[in-house]
């Protein structure tokens, strides 16, 4: 087992999915509250769901490192 302060290559990449997951939540919610005001800024909110894009391919990658391949 490792040390309490080593972390394994797939625990780190946990953590990492877990700090993407919030953030793509708070990003969500925050243009959920733009969308929300009535008249929100148009760039603004395209830069906030470009960049929850961004996070989401990142979740998808690490997700895919941690699952295994499957052949058939």
């Amino acid at each position: 087992m490792n040390a309490p302060s080593e972390l394994s290559f797939e625990e780190m990449l946990r953590i990492k999915l877990e700090v993407l997951r919030r953030e793509h939540r708070d990003l969500d919610q925050a243009i959920h509250a733009l969308e929300e005001t009535g008249r929100p800024d148009q760039l603004t909110l395209r830069r906030l769901k470009k960049q929850k894009l961004f996070l989401k391919d990142q979740m998808v990658k690490i997700e895919d490192q941690l699952i295994p391949d499957i052949i058939a």
